[in-house]
């Protein structure tokens, strides 16, 4: 053995009992990925892996996401050693309260964790997600001897993510879109929770990538550094093709019980740590052993990754003399700030000359108004663009023939277009936004909770929002969403009561760049409110505003309703002021916005005194307790919907004005 093959082991065995320990430690975790992977993952690292640990947000850094998290350990053992800021103190804490080093890895909690991954298949989902960005940023400012941005999107993936769908739907739009920068490292090793692979996954993984488009290299020896280092040097000069390798690993590489379930999610056992130490030649003690000569090593990552980036710093200067309008927009983007004067105008766009619209079609021209002004964002549908009205006219479409358009097609993918646009997101450079209709938000689910868990600036635009959509039936009426969108925390919900309305809802996506937003349009037309009769639709970004009131003083009865049905409780005060009852009519669009604002200001919206309030909102009631109390009324559903036309269906469940007239008068009956 070579020199240099010997410090590779050692290296090598370092990431392993690094892993091992903390496991150990901590009495918890999951020992078997990190140390059968640690061999490929060390040589994407070392021989490949463009980054910059001391900064961790360099742009143009290679992104790397270790998609099943519970091998967490992996990744904080190669964060440590290749100098970020982390030290071994924080390994020594691994799943501890406070320390950098959770179970599974979260986004912008630990240095140069990209994406917070543990639900198998949204880290492969948003590598795709982060290889378009990477597309879309080069195709719109890279120039003839200005290629400035230009990087790969490197993953490990398991078995366990290639069991779930969303990886399907994803890896599916990547061979179709021709990613070439991007390269998964498979970590074969026929093992899972309940056992052997084979029990549940037989298929051929190899074929099935293929007739994606995807480059398929090996199977390879996953402990076999030079095959690993070859095989990675291939899927590079791939540029027509996302690659995967095939490593074939053995879970718990060196441990009395490696190749079984049992080194997967559990420590060793003081006895087994012994064994494995002796089998591969590592010292009993101390634990948490790093030899000098791999801390040396390793952390040549530091120099490396700090001449790349003034490297890189150089030809980006370059590039801002020559092309000085253009490297101002990216690094704007870059930074998330908005254009100047962004949103001028937008308030103007509807009037109460306005004919009745559909909010999803006020979005849709709101949309196109802001994509002149906001060039970052991009996005599209999951085959339901001319629906959900988020075409961008003129804007070109992204594809594998070119990459500079901003009209995205998904397919009929709901969870991959969340995760991926959550990949975008994490990119940077852009401002994603992915629609479909709402009750189809049940399918993206898992990306929108960890889009709020990692604060990212992903806008979903949900449409056809209600029972109001009619003759679809019950199939594609939410009743139930916008309660569990709601229940999201770090998630800002918006249901806009008219085309005014749904400009502002927009203004207030754009501004929320410390989170998702999930904006909710109708599919049918609404009444564009004459906001000089009215309070300005500015009141949005409150959350909730009076809307209407007749007379001064305190009301007798709160009314509250959000989208469309804000026009019922408008039609209902308005006959309850014509029978002397002083009251108020409250829009609420955003329950999260609301909550947001000082006590001072909820309190002068919805008075504490007040205890006759009704809420109207076409979906279930559950939640409406916490703004019209437990003495309060909530008019909505009970139930799911039916297929009939929209006048009959709110006939029929009572989502009436008259409905809300009668709970009021049972309140103040008392």
């Amino acid at each position: 053995m070579t020199d240099q093959a010997a410090l590779d082991q050692k290296c090598i065995n370092t990431i392993r009992f690094l892993a091992v320990d903390a496991v150990q430690k901590a009495r918890s975790g999951h020992p078997g990925t990190p140390m059968g992977a640690a061999s490929m993952a060390y040589t994407l690292w070392d021989r490949f892996l463009k980054h910059n640990p001391r900064n961790p947000r360099w742009p143009n850094r290679d992104r790397f996401v270790l998609s099943p998290g519970h091998a967490s350990m992996l990744l904080y053992a190669l964060l440590h050693l290749t100098g970020y800021d982390l030290p071994l103190e924080e390994l020594q804490n691994f799943r501890q309260w406070g320390s950098k080093t959770p179970g599974h890895p979260e986004h912008g909690l630990t240095p140069g964790v990209e994406a917070t991954t543990g639900p198998l298949g949204q880290g492969f989902a948003n590598g795709v997600g982060m290889a378009i960005a990477e597309r879309w940023l080069a195709d719109h400012y890279n120039r003839l001897g200005h290629k400035i941005v230009d990087h790969y999107v490197y993953a490990i993936v398991s078995d366990g993510d290639m069991q779930e769908g969303v990886t399907s739907e994803a890896a599916s739009l990547a061979g179709t879109l021709k990613l070439g920068k991007l390269i998964y490292l498979y970590d074969d090793n026929d093992i899972q929770i309940e056992g052997p692979t084979d029990a549940v996954f037989s298929e051929n993984v190899a074929r099935r990538f293929l007739a994606y488009g995807w480059q398929v290299l090996g199977p390879i020896d996953g402990q076999d550094i030079t095959a690993i280092e070859q095989a990675i040097g291939e899927a590079q000069a791939d540029t027509g093709r996302p690659s995967l390798i095939t490593c074939n690993t053995v879970i718990g590489y060196g441990s009395p019980a490696q190749a079984t379930a049992k080194v997967h999610g559990e420590p060793l056992g003081e006895e087994n740590v012994r064994e494995a130490k002796n089998t591969l030649g590592w010292p009993q003690e101390p634990a948490f052993y790093v030899p000098d000569e791999v801390r040396h090593h390793m952390q040549r990552a530091v120099e490396r990754g700090q001449e790349a980036e003034q490297e890189w710093q150089v030809r980006m200067q370059s590039y801002r003399d020559t092309y000085p309008q253009l490297s101002h927009e990216l690094d704007a983007q870059l930074q998330r700030e908005l254009p100047p004067s962004w949103d001028e105008g937008l308030g103007d766009l509807f009037h109460s000359d306005t004919k009745p619209i559909a909010t999803r079609a006020a979005s849709g021209q709101v949309l196109n108004y802001l994509v002149k002004r906001v060039h970052a964002l991009t996005g599209g549908s999951a085959d339901l663009a001319p629906s959900t009205k988020t075409i961008l006219v003129g804007y070109g479409d992204l594809g594998w023939h070119q990459y500079w358009g901003h009209n995205m097609h998904f397919g009929v993918r709901e969870h991959a277009m969340g995760a991926i646009v959550n990949g975008m997101a994490l990119h940077g450079g852009v401002i994603p936004y992915a629609a479909t209709f709402l009750t189809f938000s049940d399918y993206m689910r898992p990306p929108i909770r960890l889009a709020a868990m990692m604060g990212l600036q992903a806008l979903y635009v949900f449409t056809h929002d209600s029972i109001g959509l009619g003759e679809d039936g019950p199939t594609h009426q939410p009743i139930e969403h916008l309660m569990n969108l709601r229940a999201v925390p770090g998630l800002t919900v918006i249901r806009p009561a008219d085309a005014t309305e749904t400009a502002e809802a927009w203004k207030a996506a754009l501004l929320n760049s410390k989170g998702p937003t999930a904006l909710v349009f109708t599919r049918q037309k609404l009444p564009v409110l004459d906001r000089a009769d009215f309070a300005p639709a500015s009141g949005l970004q409150q959350g909730a505003y009076v809307l209407w009131q007749e007379t001064e003083g305190p009301p007798e009865v709160i009314l509250i309703g959000t989208g469309s049905e804000v026009h019922l409780a408008l039609e209902a005060g308005m006959q309850l002021a014509s029978e002397g009852i002083a009251v108020r009519v409250v829009s609420m669009p955003s329950w999260e916005l609301f909550d947001r604002q000082p006590a001072s200001y909820r309190d002068s919206v919805l008075p504490p005194p007040v205890k006759a309030r009704v809420a109207v909102e076409a979906g279930i009631k559950l939640g409406w307790e916490h703004y019209v109390g437990l003495d309060g009324a909530a008019v909505g559903m009970e139930h799911f919907g039916a297929s009939a036309p929209i006048e009959v269906l709110y006939e029929r469940f009572g989502i009436t004005a008259a409905n809300v007239v009668a709970q009021a008068k049972i309140l103040l009956k008392g």
